[in-house]
């Protein structure tokens, strides 16, 4: 196994599923799926809107143990449970290699990660400035660079919804970086 390979693939356990015509299983994505293999650096899911990409994104990472609002494994947002089932019938085929770090974005709940962290007081590690006084796209790049090391593990949702088409080169490079 290659250093960075933490994730193998993911699988869906259709044996224990009751109603695949009920939500998730229903999603394209979602209905078509068997065996999901990672690349040992980077994986990019691409597909229409409503396809369950995020769903299938959201599963994995609940599946991995990290919150399903988004965060370290440490975050304990939650401010509405809107997260599918999908990840009770998901299992995640991991390398013997672990993670240092990791870190599951959703564009849509960076807010909620960013006021748990100042209630905590934790700006220090993102960059010793509130995400909150940042524009969102300031927050996500401050995010990508103080919190995303090597050795790490991180899931993200339509990262680029954030960005400006040049923060988007930026993050390219940053995720270059890592890898």
């Amino acid at each position: 196994f290659e250093a960075e390979h933490y994730l193998l693939r993911a699988e869906l356990l259709w044996d224990q599923v009751k109603d695949r015509s009920a939500f998730p299983f229903s999603l394209p994505v979602v209905s078509r799926l068997k065996k999901l293999e990672f690349h040992p650096k980077v994986t990019f899911l691409v597909g229409e809107n409503g396809s369950g990409k995020s769903t299938l994104i959201e599963a994995i990472a609940v599946a991995w143990g990290f919150n399903a609002e988004g965060g370290t494994k440490n975050h304990s947002v939650s401010t509405r449970a809107s997260h599918s089932a999908l990840h009770v019938d998901l299992r995640l085929i991991k390398s013997v290699k672990r993670a240092k770090f990791g870190f599951f974005l959703r564009a849509e709940s960076l807010f909620n990660v960013a006021t748990q962290i100042d209630e905590l007081g934790y700006m220090g590690s993102y960059g010793d400035k509130s995400l909150h006084e940042q524009s969102h796209g300031e927050a996500f790049m401050a995010l990508l660079g103080h919190k995303f090391r090597g050795n790490g593990f991180y899931i993200l949702d339509e990262p680029e919804a954030a960005l400006s088409p040049s923060r988007q080169m930026s993050m390219l490079t940053r995720m270059h970086d890592l890898i």
